[in-house]
């Protein structure tokens, strides 16, 4: 039942999901491509810098928590059943979906975004082995 569920739900996450990292938050197109390669820099000096704790739980805590879903798309494709390959898949794409933004200006492609996505990621895959030890028959 659950999986059923992740199945019809994922696919419109999946464009929220693009859409927010595209065109909402109130995005704009920037006049210059930007990019951040320093890991964990960028997201020390935005904790220093930020104006309110809201900031911080939205952008950093965000970045982890959207990406928890795409730990259970080994529900939907059998090859991503295994930790390996699902974040190697999901760093791919998601490197992919960071360069979009670079080349269209629409966001900054940002070393910080993919790891805190692909620890959201790892986090999800985690909850999914629990939930499928835990409850077996809804799964």
């Amino acid at each position: 039942m659950l999986k059923k569920f992740y199945k019809i739900i994922i696919v419109p996450y999946t464009l929220f999901l693009l859409y927010l990292l595209f065109l909402g938050m109130g995005r704009f197109q920037y006049d210059d491509n930007l990019l951040t390669i320093k890991p964990i820099v960028s997201t020390i000096n935005f904790i220093k810098g930020a104006s309110s704790w809201m900031d911080i739980v939205t952008i950093v805590l965000g970045n982890i928590i959207m990406f928890i879903p795409f730990g259970f798309l080994g529900w939907i494709f059998p090859t991503l059943k295994d930790l390996k390959s699902l974040l190697f898949t999901f760093i791919s794409v998601i490197f992919i979906v960071e360069a979009l933004q670079y080349f269209t200006r629409m966001g900054i492609f940002e070393i910080d975004d993919i790891i805190l996505n692909t620890f959201g990621v790892y986090l999800g895959f985690l909850l999914c082995r629990f939930v499928e030890k835990r409850f077996e028959e809804l799964v």
